[in-house]
């Protein structure tokens, strides 16, 4: 090999390895500050960027279902179940604004395909309206409830499975010589959102004079869980009765995982009935949005027959009823 051919590869050589040394620095530090991220809640980060006490509880608290005066009637308790959704899925919006936004949208839909219909011709009639409105309310009202309503369930969920974790934490911190407050903020260090914000809340509360088991009562009716719940049992009857509070949560941590077991059994035997519901639920509603989008002469071509004027408000009723029964037929409780 000539001494030319063996200085390029040498060279070569050296940009590869400087090039895969480069990568690997670049991956590590990557990785290193995901995991940094992650393993810090939002709470603290507020804290870290200098944000008060109070701006942080009143960011994090902002659709409290605790703080609305709750209505009769059914619009009441959809208005508290929207509020627990956007508190639960982290919205950074209050309720009053993401509700404007989609009043915002519907009116705009609305406007646009009604100037849409009377340019290709159709006549503004009562079905054509009834038609219009089921549509724009389906995309600006049924599409962002539907979607603030899987991230809720899927943080809820997330907040389940670290409950026991949190629970094991607390008990070692107990055993090991702390007090409740100091095992308490334990875990709003140690623990990932959102399980570590909300017990940052609650140390927070405490910390400005509340009763430790008000605040996590609070807790617990914010995400609507048992489990803290008997938690909050568990605090109560040791602190006016007395006994090993360690020995207790241990208990209380292995009735929850042997729970949670039943009930996975129970989601994986009802698995087939709730994914039949989501179906009968979504699919009406995504099947008319993509036909009225695609052939919307397919309905407007019929808004005018005068069985459609009665005949499209009992099906939208039917489906809305049919919603509630099935949620209620697949919502198992163990």
């Amino acid at each position: 090999m000539l001494p030319a051919e063996i200085t390029r590869f040498v060279v070569l050589l050296a940009i590869f390895a400087s090039v895969f040394l480069l990568i690997q620095i670049v991956l590590r530090l990557t990785v290193e500050r995901r995991a940094h991220s992650s393993a810090v809640n939002r709470r603290l980060k507020m804290i870290g960027t200098g944000a008060s006490r109070e701006d942080i509880v009143a960011r994090l608290r902002k659709n409290d279902p605790l703080q609305f005066a709750q209505g009769n009637g059914l619009l009441g308790k959809f208005y508290l179940s929207f509020r627990r959704n956007l508190s639960v899925a982290a919205v950074p919006y209050t309720a009053p604004q993401v509700a404007i936004v989609m009043g915002v949208i519907f009116a705009a839909l609305v406007l646009v395909i009604m100037i849409i219909a009377w340019r290709a011709n159709y006549p503004i009639s009562s079905g054509v309206i009834q038609l219009i409105l089921v549509f724009a309310g389906a995309v600006a009202i049924g599409g962002p409830i539907m979607a603030i309503s899987f991230l809720a369930e899927r943080r809820r969920k997330r907040m389940q499975g670290q409950f026991p974790v949190a629970l094991d934490i607390f008990v070692r911190a107990l055993r090991s010589g702390h007090p409740i407050a100091g095992a308490l903020e334990l875990l709003t260090q140690e623990m990932e959102d959102p399980i570590g914000s909300e017990f940052g809340l609650v140390a927070d509360e405490v910390s400005y004079g509340a009763d430790l088991n008000d605040a996590l009562s609070d807790m617990a009716d914010r995400w609507d869980l048992e489990d803290i719940r008997m938690f909050v049992v568990c605090l109560s009857v040791q602190s006016e009765t007395g006994g090993n509070l360690a020995e207790i949560l241990d208990n209380l941590s292995k009735v929850i995982r042997d729970r949670a077991s039943l009930f996975l059994k129970v989601r994986a035997l009802s698995s087939e009935g709730r994914m039949t519901g989501w179906l009968l639920t979504a699919l009406p509603v995504i099947t008319f949005v993509a036909l009225f989008l695609l052939n919307p002469k397919f309905y407007l071509d019929v808004a005018e027959d005068p069985i459609f004027y009665f005949g499209f408000p009992i099906i939208v009723v039917w489906f809305i009823i049919g919603v509630v029964i099935i949620r209620k037929m697949v919502n198992i409780r163990v």
